[in-house]
């Protein structure tokens, strides 16, 4: 059943008429700004920003290969997980379809917005059955979550499964690429203007090393992308994180030396990991930390918090059990790590 995008959204969200901000109302430069109540005084930073962040939507397109009107950014990814969500489900009426484990915050998402949240586990293998997926859903489904690389698994799901859950789905598909810089895969947005109700996320927190910032990017259809600024906040993205990351942006080659420097000791520690009696498996991944079984994870989670070394315990998540995911570090980090479950392990 094809539907239309409007037929996908509340129909209170195609009715809504957002807010009009100062900054909506004009363009170019003026002689003076005397329409939005600021203090005239402390230049740039009494100014509000561009609600529409125009100048670094054009550097981020030009570096992802999209269109400008192709592009929305949040405040992280979580303000366009929880906006997809607002916008297209009815709360009390309609649901959500994921793949279980994965990323925590669809599911609060959903809950905070009352819609129903159904999990679809992966194959023990964390591989997905894209045809168990769709069984999931019903004319109540508005959206369907799938994050590859998937957190906390690592592993990227199999295009082919991915795409058929695009091709058969009639609603809204996301694809949470927070991780995709540390994957061999190409990235879902060559793919946007195939599956106009596709939303690919990725972010700035990763590769980058600008989690602090807290700029995520929503890469979708001009449609889907009018309705993201449609309801967003009106300054949701501040002149100090847009300044920035524009900065930042010149340092791509920096940004591709970490890559390659987290990605070799990705190796390095998986050698190492899978030396210690005590790791049971280590599980393949395409991402920046790695899942591994150990033979106690709530023990040997607590031995590391007392050594002061963090890592993230994922004993209760499904298919998780005796489960910790470690980040990859800087080596004197990685090294640290596996000296202390060498201790443990004697």
């Amino acid at each position: 059943m094809i539907m239309k995008l409007n037929e996908l959204v509340r129909p209170n969200i195609v009715k809504l008429k957002p807010y009009s901000c100062a900054r909506d109302e004009f363009q170019g430069e003026a002689s003076a700004y005397l329409d939005a109540n600021e203090n005239p005084l402390n230049a740039p930073w009494n100014r509000y920003p561009d609600p529409l962040q125009k100048e670094l939507k054009e550097k981020v397109a030009t570096l992802k290969g999209v269109r400008t009107d192709q592009l929305f950014f949040g405040n992280g990814s979580d303000e366009p997980i929880d906006l997809i969500v607002r916008i297209f489900c009815e709360p009390g009426v309609d649901n959500i379809v994921a793949i279980d484990p994965s990323y925590g915050m669809y599911q609060v998402c959903a809950d905070v917005n009352n819609v129903e949240y159904r999990k679809v586990l992966l194959n023990e293998d964390f591989t997905l059955n894209a045809d168990k997926l769709l069984a999931a859903t019903d004319p109540k489904t508005k959206v369907i979550f799938l994050c590859s690389p998937n957190n906390p698994t690592g592993n990227d799901l199999k295009i082919s499964e991915m795409v058929r859950v695009m091709e058969s789905f009639p609603g809204i598909v996301v694809v949470d690429e927070a991780y995709i810089d540390f994957s061999s895969r190409e990235s879902f947005l060559t793919m946007l203007d195939t599956f106009p109700k596709l939303v690919v996320l990725q972010t700035f927190s990763k590769a980058w090393g600008m989690a602090a910032v807290r700029l995520g990017m929503a890469f979708a259809s001009p449609e889907i992308i009018h309705y993201l600024n449609k309801v967003k906040y009106p300054y949701n993205i501040n002149l100090l994180t847009q300044n920035f990351v524009s900065a930042e942006l010149a340092e791509e080659e920096r940004k591709k030396n970490w890559v390659d420097l987290l990605l070799q000791q990705r190796t390095d520690l998986i050698a190492a990991l899978k030396k210690l009696p005590l790791i049971e498996h280590v599980y393949p991944t395409d991402a920046n930390f790695v899942l591994v079984k150990v033979n106690d994870a709530n023990a040997v989670y607590r031995y590391l918090v007392d050594e002061k070394i963090i890592v993230r315990n994922r004993n209760t998540v499904s298919h998780c059990l005796g489960c910790l995911r470690i980040t990859v570090g800087v080596p004197e980090e990685n090294e640290l790590l596996i000296n202390a479950l060498k201790k443990l392990n004697s």
